[in-house]
Formats: structure tokens, sequence, C-alpha cells
């Protein structure tokens, strides 16, 4: 099986040592042809755009962690790689049609994943924004230091990151666009007025 995949040079490095002999994977460059490959996957396609959406012709994946298959051209599988996800021991799929075609993709990639509801921010995106949100609200009240939550944050929970630390890697432009979609919704996701403003998105 020949699959190509769309990755940042941090992501390449992550997952190139993990492929199973026999598996042929290329990495995306502009203006590369599709007509070889058996499968496509775009771990960019949410930070930077599409490049090739016809999943007619190919299981297609997409790292669309906002957008839900409505929103996606149709075949489309959905794929949580947001920076510090992808490392976890799952990977969070919306399946599109034709999945039994698409779901050897993954296991030829050696990849474990779990299907979830097609719904903006699938799972755990949506819980972590949550949590982060929650520690800008506390942050920007003066409740502590940024340093102090992230602390007390591992100690209490065991997470490998504290909010801050997760809002670093992820990017907050990413965060508070899941969380304006979730708004719109639920006033539960309102994203907290210190998080706009580091995003950029408030003066």
């Amino acid at each position: 099986m020949r699959i190509l995949i769309r990755a940042s040079e941090q992501q390449q490095s992550y997952l190139q040592s993990g492929f199973p002999e026999g598996t042929l994977v290329s990495w995306y460059q502009p203006g590369c042809s599709f007509t070889d490959a058996d499968a496509f996957i775009d771990l960019l396609y949410d930070s930077e755009g599409p490049v090739f959406t016809d999943g007619s012709l190919m299981p297609v994946f997409l790292c669309a962690v906002n957008a839900t298959r409505q929103e996606l051209p149709e075949g489309i599988h959905r794929i949580n790689a947001w920076p510090g996800f992808l490392e976890k021991k799952s990977v969070e799929i919306v399946p599109g049609t034709a999945w039994d075609q698409a779901a050897p993709v993954l296991k030829a990639l050696d990849w474990n994943f779990v299907t979830v509801p097609d719904q903006p921010g699938m799972i755990a995106p949506r819980v972590v924004a949550m949590i982060i949100n929650e520690a800008y609200y506390a942050w920007g009240e003066g409740v502590s230091s940024k340093a102090d939550i992230d602390t007390a944050m591992k100690l209490g929970t065991n997470y490998p990151y504290g909010p801050f630390e997760w809002a670093g890697r992820i990017g907050l432009p990413r965060i508070a666009a899941l969380l304006q979609s979730l708004q719109e919704a639920d006033e539960r996701y309102t994203p907290a007025p210190a998080l706009l403003e580091e995003a950029g998105l408030v003066s």
C-alpha cells in the first residue's frame, strides 16, 4: 500500500520511525502527483487549507477537528492530528463513507484509533479546549500565575501538560476557533477575554 501524507517537519520526524515494513509512505510536496497513491492523509488541513479532497478516488483523511462531515467533501474521514494528540496511544477518527476501504489504511500504518461522533472538536480536543479556557478565565481574574496553574493541573490530574502548556503546543488560534464554534450551541464554551486577547482576536 502506498500512502501519501502531508505533514509538518515535526510530525514527519515523529512518524517516520514507526511505519511497518511493507507500507510505503511518501511525504507530500507541492506539485506532487496523487495518481500513484492508494490513500492520502492531510495532517495540515485545518492550519494550511486543502490540497486534495476527492474521497471518491481514494481514502482521504483530513485533520479537520472543527469542521463536521457536513462541511467537508463527500467521503472524507476526519482525524485529530492536533499537536500533542497524534503522539497518543490512539487517534480519534470520524469515519466517512466507504469506511471499509479506509480502515485498512490506518492498520497498514499500525495506528491505533478510536471512532468518535461527528461533532465539532471530537472528544479530546473539546475537553482540552474547555480546560484551557477555564485556566484563562482564572488567570485573567488574577487567581494565580500561568506557571502555578500548570503545576496544579499536572499534580492534580496527572496530565502530561498544564493548560497553558497545552495552549502553547496546540496554538491559541485553534483553541479559540473551536471554542467559538462550540459557543454557538452552548454558552459554557464562551472564550475567556484573556484567551482571545492572547490569540490576537481582540485589541
